[in-house]
């Protein structure tokens, strides 16, 4: 089973490239984020017709995730528990398969300090609450989506770039930790200890063609789900494409 994640940046905007890659790629589940359309302007029909059903949690403008997969899924979760009062469409979960996949879209959380970043703090603690108690259920679960924060120092091209940016500060990197403390595998790590694999490059400062990029889109795994994880990776050529979201596909492949 192949499920994969990808910060598509304006579906109406990317379709044909979101259409490209599916069609090469064929994953079973592509999580999508930052699809910047309320729901019923996603193209579902476009996506039936070339054999995709659709779940969506969209806004208008800004935000938005989508689960597509092969199969029909069943819709678990929309939006993420623990705030009612949190209108931001960020986060749907779903089973499929016989796995509960969620696509996520963090906060990113800049300017730092200031409320966008306490509301990228809440957001995570949030994300933990409800991980934990998706991680009692025993169940293969796979956390999949933008988290607007980078791990490690070699998760990006040059720390010292990024240093003072929400998406490495240490409070980021302490609930993104304490997430995986939990018991989640971060499979891309995983799978590449070495680091240096990015999954974006900013359309500034020439950032794609000199790899000038940074890891942020992540697949967490449940223990379950961990046991069965057979190769990750991310699709980088997709990043170079006309029109191209500014993030790459990534995915992993469970056995």
């Amino acid at each position: 089973m192949k499920i994969a994640t990808y910060n598509i940046n304006g579906t109406n905007a990317r379709l044909p490239r979101l259409l490209e890659w599916l069609a090469e790629a064929q994953p079973d589940v592509a999580c999508l984020q930052e699809i910047k359309t309320i729901s019923e302007n996603f193209p579902v029909e476009t996506l039936r017709d070339a054999g995709w059903h659709c779940l969506v949690h969209g806004q208008k403008g800004f935000n938005g995730v989508a689960i597509l997969s092969r199969e029909p899924a069943t819709e678990t979760q929309r939006g993420l528990p623990g705030d009612d009062t949190d209108e931001q469409a960020r986060y749907l979960e779903a089973e499929v398969g016989g796995v509960r996949v969620a696509s996520i879209y963090l906060p990113n959380g800049n300017p730092q300090p200031g409320p966008k970043f306490d509301y990228k703090l809440a957001w995570m603690a949030r994300l933990a609450a409800h991980a934990e108690r998706l991680l009692a259920t025993g169940a293969p679960v796979v956390l999949a989506g933008d988290y607007n924060v980078i791990p490690e120092d070699d998760d990006v091209w040059q720390p010292a770039a990024m240093a003072a940016d929400a998406l490495m500060q240490p409070e980021s990197r302490a609930a993104y930790r304490a997430l995986l403390h939990q018991g989640w595998l971060d499979a891309l790590r995983a799978v590449h200890p070495k680091g240096h694999v990015y999954t974006f490059w900013d359309y500034q400062a020439g950032a794609w063609p000199r790899n000038h990029g940074f890891r942020i889109d992540h697949l967490l795994l449940s223990p379950p789900a961990a046991d069965r994880l057979g190769d990750a990776g991310v699709d980088k050529d997709v990043r170079g494409l006309e029109k191209a979201s500014d993030h790459a596909p990534t995915w992993i492949k469970l056995g």
